[in-house]
Formats: C-alpha cells, structure tokens, sequence
C-alpha cells in the first residue's frame, strides 16, 4: 500500500509538497477547483521545480472546464518539468462545476472527452468536438521542451459510480474513487472498472492499473475516540465534504440521504433552506475539504467521521489499510483539513509509512 496526498493547491504553500517528499509520500494529487483553490497547473509547476521524486499529478482535473486539448497540454507541460513522474487524474467535477451553479459532464459527455483526450496525452492526433465543430486536433509544435509527450503520462480516471468507474476501465491507465468501508465494498468497485474495460476489449492484467482511494486520516491516541476535538480539526472537513455532496446528489437527483446521516438530515436541509436560491451553489460548498463552518459544527459527528474517514490507533489502521491492499487498492490519498495539515502530514507519514514500506519489502 502506497501513501499520498490530495492538496488543496496552494501557490504559497509548495513547502507542503517538498515536506511530502521527504516523508516518503508516494504521489501529490493537486486539486483543480478554481472557484475555491489556487490553480492547479501553476502549483503543480512550482511544485515540480521544488521535488525530485515524488509522482505529481492533478487530483483530479475537471473535464467540464477545460477542453481536452488544453488538459493535455496543461499536464505536459508539468511532463517537461517533472518527466517520469507525472500523472493526469481526471473526474467530471462534482465540486468544481456545482460551486459555479452547473452540473458534472453526464456519463456521455465524460466518455467523449475521455476519448479525445487519451490520444492527445500521447502527443498524437485526436478527433475533438469544440464549438459545435469535429477537428482533428493535435500539438503541432512538441519540440524543444514547450511540452513532454515522450515520457508516458499515465490516465487516472475518477468515479463515484458503476458508469463513471466503467469509464476508468475502458480508458484509464486507473481508477480513482472513495474509500471503500471494507475490502467487499472496493471489489465491488473494482468489478464494475473490470467491466468497463471487457467491453472495451480491453484485458487490465496486460499493463499496469493503478487504484486509488480518497479519504483522510487520524491516528488516534490512546483513549482517544473519534469525536474528539484533535479528530475534528482533522478530519472534520473532509467529512463534511460528503455531507455537502449528498446533499447535491439530493438537490439534482432526489436521492435519500444515506444512513449515516438521516439523524440530522432535516435540520440540516433547513439550515441551507435559508440561502437564498441564487446564491445556494455558493454556499453549500464552503470551506469545502479545508475547515468546517461554525454554523455546520452540530453536524459534524463521530459516526460521520468514522464513516467516511480512516481513523484509528496505528495498528488499526495498518491491519485495515492491509486488508484493502490485499482487496486490490495500491495507494490511498489523504486530505487533512487545511491548517493542522503539516500535523497530520508528519504523524502519518512517520508513523504508518515505514511500516506499509516493510509490508511491501516483504511482499
């Protein structure tokens, strides 16, 4: 098992990333939301220039704001900088689209991009709807390092459902999703990217497919649980980030809240029934992945927490994170809540990375 690291980007911030590489970290997955974070591609350009070793790479980019072209000559300029270790993840924008008050890419529409662009990563010609028009597209002058096509930039596709995740294996090089809450839970998962790929003709055991998971994590003290104040500044964030997309996934769709929150459904709903309608894409997204808003504190419980992050003692989490691995998932990314992020950052990567290292000697 493999650890990185999903960063909020920040372009007054890239000691983070050099900190990650020292640690060991194995990948720095930075966001592309540009409605709430610096930009991803100038971040991930300082950073590249800072590290030597660590993979780099966006997590994930947003297909509904860029053309395909631009994605692909965004990353291979990072591939000039940073050859051999740079990666593109790719999703439909849950977050990125909603906060300027639109919906993801359908599934067709993420499809047609993922085919565009999957030539293009390549530096060959691809066919690209843009306008209203069909053009064949490529970069026409590669040359004398404006950008890198040479060293391979692997495709790492993101999904939440069967139809996205089939996505991942008929085009990726592998999938990003959330994380699983048992190894029969990320089968599943895996099944539907195993799907994607048949009816592809493609066959997964033929390269390289790498898996990975987005969540957080806090290493609990002895005696600590889950809802301590310590927890909470850490991980709170990132679990109210699945509060606020279940509550668009019941704006768009009509879909019932999950378990893990019908107790404060209602209260919560009523609260955002209180922004006024043009102004709610704003709002439900705020201090998204970084930091909870006082007023969404009562919300924020243990069993949220626990649901949607990785917490436990070191051994705990060693003996789950081991068991996931054994399930299929090679690497799990972490987001720790935006200012005890360097805390987090530290206590992870001393305590379970030289442990998951010697698993993988050993194995």
């Amino acid at each position: 098992m493999q650890l990185g690291v999903c960063v909020a980007s920040h372009i007054r911030d890239i000691d983070y990333a050099v900190r990650a590489e020292a640690l060991g970290y194995s990948r720095l997955w930075f966001a592309d939301s540009q409605m709430l974070w610096s930009d991803c591609y100038a971040t991930l350009a300082l950073a590249a220039d800072r590290t030597s070793r660590i993979g780099l790479g966006t997590g994930v980019a947003v297909t509904g704001t860029r053309p395909a072209p631009v994605t692909a000559a965004s990353i291979a300029t990072i591939n000039s900088i940073a050859p051999g270790r740079t990666f593109l993840g790719v999703g439909a924008g849950n977050t990125a689209m909603r906060v300027m008050g639109h919906k993801p890419q359908r599934i067709a529409e993420f499809d047609r991009y993922l085919s565009e662009l999957k030539p293009l990563l390549g530096g060959a010609e691809s066919e690209v709807d843009f306008g209203g028009a069909t053009t064949p597209i490529r970069h026409i002058m590669p040359e004398h390092g404006f950008v890198n096509f040479d060293a391979p930039i692997p495709l790492y596709v993101s999904g939440f459902g069967p139809r996205s995740l089939a996505l991942a294996g008929k085009h990726g090089d592998g999938a990003v999703f959330g994380l699983p809450g048992n190894p029969q839970i990320l089968e599943r998962l895996l099944g539907f990217v195993h799907e994607g790929a048949e009816a592809a003709g493609r066959n997964l055991s033929d390269a390289p497919f790498h898996t990975t998971a987005l969540t957080t994590i806090s290493i609990l003290d002895p005696g600590e649980t889950a809802d301590s104040p310590r927890i909470r500044a850490e991980s709170g964030a990132f679990a109210m980030a699945t509060l606020h997309y279940a509550y668009d996934q019941h704006r768009q769709f009509g879909h019932a809240p999950p378990a893990v929150v019908a107790n404060i459904w209602d209260d919560y709903c009523a609260l955002l029934d209180q922004v006024p309608t043009e102004r709610l894409h704003q709002r439900i997204h705020a201090g998204h992945n970084c930091w909870v808003l006082p007023e969404e504190e009562p919300f924020l419980t243990g069993r949220l927490i626990e649901a949607t992050c990785l917490v436990g003692t070191r051994d705990q989490l060693l003996e789950r994170m081991h068991a996931l691995n054994a399930a299929g998932l090679d690497e799990i990314m972490i987001l720790p809540a935006f200012d005890p992020r360097y805390e987090v950052l530290e206590r992870v990567g001393k305590e379970l990375i030289p442990a998951l290292s010697r698993a993988r000697s050993r194995g």
